[in-house]
Formats: structure tokens, sequence, C-alpha cells
């Protein structure tokens, strides 16, 4: 039996049917057509699903489509403007941070959130604020200086 959900997902209102136990990940990419968020393990390790739901940062392979009701989801595809790219999707172009795409997503929206809670992080914050995240392809230093020079082009904006 399926169970009508509404939430709204990168600022619009959304609404699916979904079985009781589907996971927000397949919502986003099989119901929604939004296949930007990656499947990297199915358990919740690896950080290649992560989105902001009501500000937080989760691993959507592990919410229950019905715990998404009412919820405010991010996604990666939510970060760029229209035809401008988000300062970190540019970051990460600009410094190499993205190599094969999997982990990609989820270290965007990682580092979105890292960056909505601390504006100007020092190395260490950004290890830490990424640390949910696995990526077999950069081994994480370009990843770091991507978000590093992301957070470096916002304090030079303002």
């Amino acid at each position: 039996m399926k169970v009508p959900i509404e939430f709204t997902v990168n600022g619009a209102s959304r609404r699916a049917e979904v079985e009781p136990m589907k996971r927000l990940l397949d919502v986003l990419r099989e119901d929604l057509a939004l296949t930007g968020t990656k499947e990297g393990c199915g358990e919740g390790e690896c950080g290649s699903c992560s989105v902001r739901m009501n500000g937080e940062l989760v691993n959507s392979c592990l919410v229950p489509a019905l715990h998404a009701s009412g919820a405010q989801i991010e996604t990666v595809e939510g970060l760029a403007d229209s035809s401008t790219l988000h300062r970190l999707q540019r970051a990460f172009l600009e410094c190499g941070g993205a190599q094969c795409g999997i982990c990609t997503p989820g270290m965007l929206m990682a580092a979105t959130q890292l960056l909505a809670q601390n504006p100007h992080p020092s190395l260490e914050d950004i290890r830490e604020g990424l640390a949910g995240n696995l990526c077999r392809c950069t081994g994480f230093t370009r990843i770091f200086e991507s978000v590093a020079a992301a957070a470096a082009l916002e304090a030079h904006a303002r």
C-alpha cells in the first residue's frame, strides 16, 4: 500500500506516493528524477547520498521516505542558481576536487553544511566536517583544498 507524502525539495513543494519503507534516496532518484544524489554503500557509511533535511546533514539511504514528510530537503541539484554554479561547485571544478563523481554530491552537501555552520573553517574543521564522506579517487587533499577555496571566495565576496 502506498502512502502520500508532501515535502519541499530545493525550495519546491513536491508530492510522492511511496511504499512505507522506501528510502528517501530512492524517492529522490526514482520518483523525483533528482539523480545527483548517489548511492555508494546503502549502509550510511560513505556519505555519497548526503542531503540536508531540515538544515541537518543526513544519509538519505538511511531515511525512510515517510520520515521526510513535511520536511525541507536540499539536494546537490539545489546548489546551483539557474546557470550559475554554487561557489563550492566552482571550487571543486577549479581545484580538481571531483574525480569519478560518485562521492562529489555528498561531499558538496557536507561542505555546504560545514560552511553554513562555520564560514571560515580551518583545515582541521574541513577534515572533521567531511569525515562522514569517503572518496576512493582523490586522497582528499584536493577536496579539502576545494572547500577552503570556496570559503575564501565567500570571504572575498563580502
